[in-house]
């Protein structure tokens, strides 16, 4: 009787264990390592990134002094901390996952050579717990302030918890492709030292920047350890509870430590923290069967695709916090669109569509791919964007690097691995998610399938798959997504509309025949007994389609953008008589597509006819010219010099920004004591008040309590008598304010003079400070001012009479 409950116990005990350990996403991802992309978009961007991204990124990593900080926490070289962030150890973790994942497509020995001895690097400077972060180890005094006076003193800003999630992320890629332990081992015994001393009765804090949660996830699938999972599962549950846990006050909406997951409802805050959140509580949710998780998910997406996401993929409207502003708030030119927060919407996305398998989220996954994401790397490989506008005035170009380098390291790892969002299999089915060349080796049921993609999408879309087989035959569905685009859906809400329908159908022939499918969740799924080299010829019209805005958005009212396939296409000044803000679309223009090769890389452009509006000399009367329209697809503006750019473009006269006639500053040159672009000042849009981000405006932050100045200097000496300024200040989100005081100066000779004026030197916000002084004649005026203490200075726009 003993034996058999101890029997029945083992078997019961047993039962749970396995049914605790099937728990997963009921879709699962075809692994990138079983998709080989040969020719065609994504492979000449894959290849780009191998061969010129991650040697770039490595280079950087090393001469900007990221690799000195752990060689100076390893004790293999004394000084202080080179860089400027806590968490510029994660910029070399995640260039190393990139690197993993090239590895596991392309051997390369001097690469593999090249992490091996980061890797040393990382080991030693690793303490003897398992604790890694060289900003404490290395013993840095100008870091304490960010870092707190000891571990996990201030995890709010020090990000000791992102740093290693990056490092689990790299060390499971690391071990995936090289087998080699050297890395997983910094890892796990980092993670079974936070895993000791977070945790009921232990520290009972959570990550102030989410991502540690993703990686403990990822070292839970390879070793199977429940207590990382548990770990992860642990970090979500404690966000919006401090007070109740140990009476910590909230860190508020910014790290969506607002409320407790399951009770949140709206993204809010820092864009990317929220995004990798999200992603996290999608694995865990699947991993645990947790269906509260679910739910939080469902309403925090309807509320991102319905009310927060910018046309192109992108998430966060605003610098000031890296991230969401309210319902329908998306400027543009001010658009923040980080890079990785696209990088992490995919993340997100992918992790929905395996939760529920619907199309919808692979349809937000391929618009954030072509043109947010892919926005923020060059085509070269090897400059990057941070922020990603829909609109600029000629003041954007992308950057070789930046103080906060989080961006490019993230695109050598996205890039790497983009395989991995090609294909997913569920029960007896296969999912075909997005559209480029490649060769795939699956299972369906058990059974090996290979499939073969033949496609010029994205300028096409024909695509043309073979199916080859082992055996002689075997029944199951293949799904294949018809994107939002061919459905006239721009994504699942009221968002974004299409004006225009689709004229053409969509076309499915199966070895040459038409084929019976029904479409389910934006899946047009086939079944039937599948044979060797069964051949499925799959067409999706491409026609140019103008969206319109969700009338809420204000920023979008009166205009339209243009979208072909599952590109977004913008207009570039130097393709339209040097400027896009006066142009007005003609509401009966028929467009043409051109693949132009010689541009670009090659690219499908589209043209036409629009009106070219300015204002006479009256700064009255509207005229409109009709002139050569032509646009570009999003993702590769800005690659041929600073230039106007615009992808909402007036179909209404009150959207459109006419061109004024020449005035003093037309031909001036204006440079500054420090900040970029400062000859937006002179751009005559009338800002609507001091904070407003709809136009550009000139700032001088980070200086703060200083006197700063910008120069203008006219191409021949000219009389000027008054001088008007329109003051930036963003009071309640950064940290621009009007100045203390402000002179103007004139050149004599190679003098500088004080102008004479019996006026006030004003500095009231949201209107002109007009100082009517006594004529001079110059060549140079130069605008001095003194900012306030702890504040920048900025000016939204300059007249001079």
């Amino acid at each position: 009787m003993k034996t058999s409950k101890i029997i029945l116990f083992v078997f019961l005990f047993t039962t749970i264990l396995l049914s605790q350990s099937s728990k997963d996403y009921p879709i699962q991802p075809v692994p990138f390592t079983q998709v080989h992309m040969n020719d065609g978009f994504w492979f000449d961007r894959m290849e780009t990134n191998r061969t010129v991204t991650i040697p770039y990124a490595i280079k950087m990593c090393e001469s900007t002094g990221r690799v000195t900080n752990l060689e100076i926490a390893a004790g293999l070289k004394t000084g202080e901390y080179c860089t400027r962030y806590p968490f510029d150890d994660t910029d070399i973790y995640k260039v190393i996952e990139g690197a993993s994942y090239s590895l596991m497509l392309k051997p390369d020995i001097d690469l593999e050579k090249k992490l091996d001895e980061l890797i040393d690097i990382i080991g030693k400077a690793q303490e003897p717990d398992g604790y890694l972060y060289s900003a404490r180890t290395g013993k840095s005094e100008k870091m304490k302030r960010s870092i707190g006076p000891e571990r996990w003193s201030n995890l709010q800003w020090s990000h000791e918890l992102y740093n290693v999630g990056h490092l689990y992320e790299a060390a499971v890629a690391h071990y995936l492709a090289t087998k080699k332990k050297s890395l997983l081992n910094v890892a796990l015994k980092n993670a079974d030292l936070i895993s000791n001393e977070f945790g009921p009765g232990k520290v009972q804090l959570p990550p102030g920047h989410q991502e540690i949660e993703i990686g403990l996830v990822k070292l839970y699938r390879l070793t199977g350890e429940e207590k990382y999972l548990n770990l992860a599962k642990y970090f979500l549950d404690i966000r919006g509870k401090g007070i109740e846990l140990n009476g910590r006050e909230s860190w508020g909406e910014y790290a969506q430590d607002h409320k407790p997951i399951i009770e949140q409802d709206e993204a809010v805050g820092h864009a990317v923290r929220a995004a990798y959140m999200y992603s996290a509580i999608a694995d865990v949710a699947a991993l645990k069967g947790d269906k509260s998780y679910i739910k939080a998910l469902d309403k925090i997406w309807e509320n991102v695709a319905g009310k927060k996401m910018y046309l192109t993929g992108g998430l966060g409207a605003t610098g000031s916090w890296e991230g969401f502003l309210g319902n329908y708030d998306l400027p543009n030119a001010s658009a923040y669109n980080e890079t990785c927060a696209s990088i992490a919407n995919v993340f997100w996305n992918h992790r929905m569509f395996l939760l529920k398998g619907e199309g919808k989220y692979i349809d937000v996954l391929e618009r954030t791919l072509y043109n947010a994401l892919l926005s923020g790397i060059s085509l070269e490989g090897d400059k990057f964007f941070y922020p990603n506008p829909l609109e600029s005035f000629g003041t954007h170009e992308r950057s070789s690097w930046f103080e906060c380098a989080c961006c490019p390291g993230n695109v050598t790892r996205f890039i790497s691995s983009i395989a991995n969002y090609i294909y997913a299999v569920g029960e007896k089915e296969l999912f075909v998610n997005l559209y480029t060349n490649n060769s795939a080796e699956l299972k369906i049921d058990g059974e090996e399938i290979g499939l073969l993609q033949k496609t010029n999408y994205p300028w096409d879309g024909k695509v043309v798959l073979t199916v080859t087989m082992k055996k002689q035959s075997k029944d199951f569905l293949i799904s294949l997504r018809i994107p939002g685009w061919v459905r006239d859906e721009v994504v699942a809400s009221d968002l974004y509309s299409f004006i225009d329908k689709q004229n053409r159908k969509i076309s499915i022939l199966v070895n040459g025949k038409p084929v019976d499918y029904f479409v389910e969740n934006g899946f047009a799924q086939i079944a039937r007994v599948w044979r060797d080299k069964d051949k499925i010829e799959l067409e999706l019209p491409m026609e140019v389609k103008r969206i319109i805005a969700n009338d809420n958005v204000e920023a979008d009212r009166g205009k339209i953008a243009l979208q072909r396939g599952p590109l977004v296409y913008c207009a570039e000044g130097i393709d339209n008589s040097g400027y896009t803000r006066n142009l007005m679309l003609k509401d009966d223009e028929v467009y043409n597509t051109e693949f132009r090769m010689d541009l670009l890389n090659g690219v499908k452009v589209i043209t036409g006819k629009v009106y070219g509006m300015k204002l006479e000399e009256d700064q009255k009367t509207l005229n409109r010219n009709t002139q050569n329209f032509l646009a570009i697809p999003y993702y590769a503006w800005a690659h041929r010099g600073k230039t106007e750019m615009s992808v909402w473009i007036a179909k209404d006269e009150n959207a459109v920004r006419p061109l004024h006639g020449p005035d003093l500053l037309s031909n001036a040159g204006i440079t500054s004591s420090s900040g970029k672009n400062p000859e937006v000042i002179a751009d005559q849009l009338e800002p609507k008040n001091s904070i407003d981000h709809f136009f550009p405006f000139f700032h001088w932050w980070p200086n703060k309590g200083t006197t700063e100045w910008v120069q203008i200097d006219f191409p021949k000496s000219v009389e000027i008598s008054q001088t008007d300024i329109f003051w930036f200040d963003d009071t309640g989100i950064g940290e621009c304010r009007v100045p203390i005081s402000w002179k103007v100066f004139y050149k004599e000779g190679e003098n500088w003079r004080q102008v004479y004026t019996v006026d006030k030197y004003g500095t009231e916000k949201d209107q002109y400070n007009s100082v009517i002084f006594e004529t001079v004649r110059t060549s140079a005026l130069k605008i001095e001012i003194q900012s306030q203490p702890d504040y920048a200075g900025g000016i939204h726009e300059i007249k001079l009479k």
